[in-house]
């Protein structure tokens, strides 16, 4: 026995392909820059930490297995028999977590109930339609990016699943592609967390692009009339009979929009116990594994495919034209309202809550410090996850 083959990270790099070690070792580096990133605060630190460190793992940790096929000990996510799959979920130590909470979308529900639980939902009350129209034109990454990921030779479920990156919304991301592309779940979720973390530093340049100074700073005047506050026992009433329509509407949908539509109801019913468990502890498990199972789902092997170029210009795309589409609903309630309105709400309307409103607000009091956008921001922010609900839904019924 040579000395080398104690240590199986590095003599699996001998039986292997020349252009898989290289990308081994490529991800290994990758990881320590999102982990360096996330500490610094460039990128989203609660998920890029895990996932760096999951991904450097992952690909560090490879070793011979039992049937002289290379492996590791983290995780297998294309094991496909019952008896494969209790075996290793004994063995593997985060495939109980992957087998039972991912593959089912449970994680993304979960998720989606801490979203439900940070959401003030009558934000969207107060501007309905103000919300709902910037929201719609946001999603125009999520259809527009559709038909170019056809041309570009992505597969109708691949494609819907790489077009919903657009929303910018990473629980339907997950969602969308475990129903519609199971075999480029772990790829397109990759892009879409790395590109949803881009969105704080990327978007203020596009608002600049795209809005001239003078409107960026632009006041919006309150009505004179007196506003009556949205009471909590409207906002139950809303999300209880929204709930029930969109699942009605849309059932294969129903996980999500339940998910977040009972974190508002709980946070509005001040049930503090559930408002606590939700939001200190299943948000946090949920986001803590989402992003460790994500990155040592980064295994060179699977991430060596043509497939995955194309999906990284996509989600860039997608999110771009989201963003411009957001910003273009904000002109139409400028022109609606005869000026009075700022088009930077409409970044708002791409819905990565509260990222996108923070990103409007900021860009708004950066040229006037008094320019208080944030209520129509949020509420374009919170209509903007309906929305790609929405479109997630029709994807999924339209081709699984």
């Amino acid at each position: 026995m040579r000395i080398i083959d104690l240590f199986q990270g590095i003599s699996t790099m001998f039986y292997q392909d020349p252009e898989i070690v290289i990308f081994r070792i490529i991800l290994i580096f990758v990881g320590f820059l999102l982990v360096y990133l996330g500490n610094k605060g460039t990128l989203e630190p609660l998920i890029m930490i895990p996932m760096g460190l999951g991904m450097s793992a992952v690909n560090a940790g490879v070793l011979f297995m039992d049937n002289g096929q290379m492996g590791n000990l983290i995780i297998d996510p294309l094991l496909k028999t019952t008896d494969d799959l209790m075996k290793y979920m004994q063995i593997d130590f985060l495939q109980p977590i992957y087998t039972l909470t991912f593959s089912n979308g449970l994680i993304a529900c979960l998720v989606f109930m801490g979203i439900g639980i940070l959401c003030d939902i009558g934000y969207v009350l107060e501007h309905p339609f103000i919300s709902m129209t910037i929201a719609l034109f946001a999603e125009l990454g999520t259809v527009a990016t559709f038909p170019i990921a056809k041309l570009m030779g992505l597969a109708d479920g691949a494609a819907a699943a790489v077009s919903i990156i657009g929303g910018a919304d990473g629980p339907m991301v997950l969602f969308a592609s475990l129903k519609l592309a199971p075999k480029y779940f772990v790829p397109i979720s990759i892009v879409a967390y790395l590109y949803l973390s881009l969105t704080y530093g990327g978007y203020p340049y596009l608002i600049k692009l795209m809005i001239p100074k003078e409107l960026r700073g632009k006041e919006i005047k309150k009505s004179d009339k007196p506003v009556q506050k949205i009471t909590s026992r409207e906002k139950i009433v809303f999300a209880v009979i929204a709930n029930a329509l969109l699942c009605l509407l849309f059932p294969v949908a129903a996980p999500l929009f339940l998910s977040f539509f009972v974190g508002i109801v709980i946070r509005e019913a001040k049930i503090s116990s559930y408002v606590k468990l939700i939001g200190d502890n299943f948000l946090y498990f949920a986001t803590f594994f989402l992003g460790l199972v994500l990155g040592v789902l980064c295994d060179a092997s699977t991430l060596l495919d043509p497939t995955v170029f194309k999906l990284l210009i996509l989600g860039v795309l997608s999110l771009t034209l989201s963003g411009i589409g957001g910003i273009i609903g904000g002109y139409v309630i400028y022109f609606i309202r005869k000026g009075n309105f700022n088009p930077t709400v409409g970044i708002a309307g791409v819905s990565c809550v509260p990222t996108t409103a923070k990103v409007a607000q900021k860009a708004a009091m950066k040229v006037n410090p008094c320019a208080s956008i944030l209520d129509y921001s949020l509420g374009a922010n919170i209509c903007g996850v309906i929305t790609t609900a929405i479109l997630t839904a029709i994807y999924i019924t339209l081709l699984s």
